[in-house]
């Protein structure tokens, strides 16, 4: 677990360096081992947090100039749930109507422009519904479910500011 949380480390660290020429984003996650369902084989559950962080950093590209984006998980639980080792030795991860089966993701975060804190808090995102509208994704887009509703979240909390000047 020690190794996983050094490599969560550099998926923050790749975060920030990937952010846009003027803004940037940062991610981390906190008490991994405390995670409900994350993969168990180590690759698998490295390759996860980098796609989310990945993720993160492609909503922070909407970002004005100028403006940081600190996100910190503090909890994840996945679409579905996970079946340990049934696919050859492969976590399977089985999606299901009943309102546990949804995602959900706990963060705290900040969104600074020029050093000063704009917004901030900590906010538990769920979707109990996930399977009965149409995720932004294909399906073979791995977190499609959780990318949707944090893309929800990521549009009303910081509004665009092309958006706000057309209005």
């Amino acid at each position: 677990m020690r190794s996983m949380m050094h490599k969560a480390a550099l998926a923050a660290l790749f975060g920030l360096a990937a952010g846009s020429a003027g803004a940037a984003v940062t991610v981390n996650y906190v008490a991994l081992e405390q995670y409900p369902d994350l993969p168990r084989l180590e690759a698998d559950r490295e390759d996860l947090l980098k796609d989310l962080s990945r993720h993160f950093v492609k909503l922070g590209h909407k970002l004005a100039p100028g403006q940081d984006l600190r996100i910190e998980v503090l909890d994840l639980d996945l679409a579905g749930h996970l079946i340990p080792g049934v696919l050859r030795g492969k976590d399977a991860r089985i999606l299901g109507n009943l309102a546990s089966d949804g995602p959900s993701v706990t963060m705290r975060y900040s969104l600074q422009q020029d050093n000063q804190v704009v917004y901030s808090g900590v906010v538990t995102l769920l979707d109990p519904h996930y399977l009965q509208h149409r995720p932004r994704y294909w399906d073979n887009v791995p977190l499609r479910y959780e990318k949707t509703m944090i893309d929800d979240w990521f549009e009303r909390s910081f509004p665009q500011p092309s958006l706000q000047a057309s209005r």
